[in-house]
């Protein structure tokens, strides 16, 4: 008798514990779905996209995407499905994860590629690209993007070229093309940059190449003041007068007001001397010794109204 109740005792006690188990899991599973925007116990497709809703319209991004990945993965044929996979590229691209944005892009693309909002996905490969790279210090203090990488840039650029030809008629082709423009006057200002770079080099051939090219490629972009000033400079330190001549018509007809001009309209050949203007100890140490760098051709607060500072006087009228 005494055993049956010991066994009996025993009994009881594990059914307790399973119980408070049961309590237990039950409340980490309701703080779980609590955590995740979720009612208690509600795991239907509307319930995951009403939150997530909720989520994008309080900024609450990583949450967003927990409930649209949950929702595609729970009810991939849904009524929800094709619209969380949109909202999920926006969601990754707010959250600044753009490869994750771009490859949810080119996901939704190759599943629908005949969807009535597909432009969106291209469109925002595109944007995603744009921004790529501008980390958590781009994000607060201002950074010359025309020094970076020019890699993501012509990506971006390749992407919004592909709305622009497949759907040109896109509500989201105007801010495309605009943001194309800035694109390519980025990518021709990065040319000059290495342009700059060359003459402190005193590789003069490659500068008048970079600024021959974006001649060539670039037209009609703020860059093109000083790539043309650059074939001047870099012509002139290479004894090739004609090719000199001919690039400094080019930039006195159209640019008469270029800063590498003195008072008088000729060309300041020691506007940037490059390496022939350094001291020997520069050019022995590669400037370690002597940091001072002459003045690069930038002219973009006078042709690029993006750099212009305020009240600055607009240029002439050609």
């Amino acid at each position: 008798m005494q055993s049956w109740n010991r066994q009996s005792w025993a009994v009881q006690w594990k059914a307790l514990l399973l119980a408070l188990l049961a309590v237990l899991v039950a409340s980490c599973a309701s703080t779980d779905e609590e955590e995740e925007g979720l009612p208690s116990g509600n795991r239907t497709e509307q319930a995951f996209y009403e939150a997530a809703q909720r989520q994008l319209r309080s900024s609450q991004w990583e949450l967003a995407i927990k409930n649209l990945r949950a929702l595609e993965d729970n009810f991939p044929f849904g009524n929800y499905a094709e619209q969380a996979q949109l909202e999920l590229i926006y969601a990754y691209y707010r959250d600044y994860q753009n490869d994750a944005a771009i490859s949810a892009a080119d996901r939704f693309i190759r599943l629908h590629p005949q969807h009535r909002n597909v432009d969106y996905a291209y469109y925002m490969k595109g944007l995603a690209s744009f921004t790529e790279g501008s980390g958590l210090f781009e994000r607060f203090l201002p950074t010359d993007m025309t020094r970076r990488d020019p890699g993501s840039a012509r990506e971006s650029f390749a992407y919004f070229a592909q709305l622009m030809a497949r759907y040109p008629d896109s509500r989201y082709a105007p801010d495309a093309q605009k943001r194309m423009i800035h694109l390519r006057n980025l990518l021709a200002r990065y040319e000059i940059h290495v342009a700059n770079y060359y003459f402190k080099r005193g590789a003069y051939l490659a500068s008048a190449n970079r600024g021959r090219f974006v001649v060539e490629n670039f037209q009609q972009t703020p860059a093109v003041p000083d790539a043309l000033a650059v074939m001047v400079q870099s012509y002139h330190l290479l004894d090739m007068s004609q090719l000199e001549n001919t690039s400094l018509e080019v930039l006195r007809t159209n640019y008469p007001d270029h800063p590498a001009f003195n008072k008088d309209g000729s060309f300041n050949y020691k506007y940037y001397a490059g390496a022939k203007g350094r001291s020997l100890a520069h050019r022995m140490t590669l400037g370690l010794f002597e940091k001072s760098d002459p003045r690069g051709f930038d002219s973009r607060e006078i042709y690029n109204a993006e750099y212009r500072p305020e009240n600055a006087p607009l240029p002439p009228e050609l």
